[in-house]
């Protein structure tokens, strides 16, 4: 017993000390350092410290010592990690050069820089940007909308707040990006993005994703969420709150626990209505039939039926840069099967 007591110890040592190894040397190779000689000598000498650990594991002399100068490594690790440092001051890609913020007055909500840029192609546009007030005793509903381009278990969502008179303002969460920076699921882990709120016409945010999105194109699907108009007005102040606070103070993006679902997710949780956690909200592209679920969607139709009258890809090519980009992207004509 005392035997197999020590060789799971062992064993648990084994996979402590690989596992941190793993994380700091990852951590160290998508640092976004300058100098790529020191930053994949910095990952390497990690890798080799947890070799030299776990091989001296195995001998009792060594055990001890070679376990506290990992240790000691690793701390060092911990603290450089620690003190890396969120900007808004960086050379940003134009698309997320300028941030969203609002002020509130009553029932009025100013809201200061929404994109609506007019595209030629994905990566060609004219940047525009304009302010607008927004009554929240005119606001109608609330839509989810959810964007996939690699199955169904990942999906990009954002919300869109749909006010009397036709007005949409869409709030999607999202990396904020330095000018010939791309992105990547792994380096999102490791603090090296900031954390963006896209604040947007739907001619730009819905629009880009139907109509100049091609590699790989992005299948678009746009949900009335249901639930009181109270809790809605509740959500869109909690964004506003979130976005005034990242202008004030930046935070990181992390590609599991503060993505565009998760955040969602946290800033549904000012009503007391809100869904409870699921892992559909970490495999993002179930949320739309999590909602359906929980009878927050239009439950008269099966899902895979409500599914399809969502998807806009089509209805938002053709509506491409009309004024009405929003009301035609949700409505269908007489002939069209999708109409309710």
């Amino acid at each position: 017993m005392k035997r197999a007591i020590a060789i799971a110890g062992w064993l648990l040592l084994v996979v402590l000390v690989i596992s941190t190894a793993g994380w700091g040397a990852l951590a160290l190779y998508y640092s976004g350092s300058q100098n790529p000689v020191v930053q994949t000598g910095l990952t390497g000498a990690v890798a080799l410290a947890a070799m030299l650990a776990v091989t001296a594991l195995g001998f009792r002399r060594w055990r001890w010592r070679a376990l506290a100068a990992y240790l000691v490594l690793f701390a060092a690790l911990v603290a450089w990690w620690l003190g890396i440092e969120p900007s808004n001051d960086r050379d940003w890609q134009p698309d997320v050069a300028r941030l969203a913020y609002a002020t509130v007055e009553g029932d009025m909500v100013t809201v200061h820089n929404i994109r609506n840029f007019a595209y030629r192609s994905e990566t060609d546009y004219t940047p525009a940007w304009y302010d607008k007030t927004y009554d929240l005793r005119k606001l109608e509903g609330v839509d989810l909308v959810a964007v996939y381009w690699m199955g169904p278990a990942i999906a990009h969502t954002l919300v869109s707040f749909a006010f009397a008179g036709g007005d949409h303002l869409a709030i999607s969460i999202e990396t904020r990006k330095e000018k010939g920076e791309a992105y990547s699921t792994i380096k999102g882990f490791f603090r090296q993005y900031e954390l963006y709120y896209v604040v947007a016409d739907e001619r730009d945010v819905i629009r880009l994703r139907t109509n100049y999105r091609h590699d790989p194109p992005e299948d678009v699907y746009v949900y009335r969420v249901r639930g009181p108009i109270e809790s809605g007005r509740n959500l869109l102040l909690e964004y506003v709150r979130k976005m005034n606070a990242l202008k004030a103070k930046p935070d990181f993006y992390n590609t599991l626990i503060n993505n565009c679902t998760t955040d969602l997710w946290y800033n549904t949780l000012v009503n007391a209505s809100h869904m409870q956690f699921s892992w559909k909200i970490l495999a993002s592209g179930y949320v739309p039939e999590y909602l359906y679920e929980l009878g927050r969607l239009d439950t008269s139709l099966p899902f895979p039926e409500l599914q399809r009258r969502a998807h806009v890809n089509a209805r938002a090519q053709a509506a491409d840069t009309a004024a009405d980009f929003s009301r035609r992207i949700r409505e269908t004509s007489a002939a069209d099967p999708r109409k309710p």
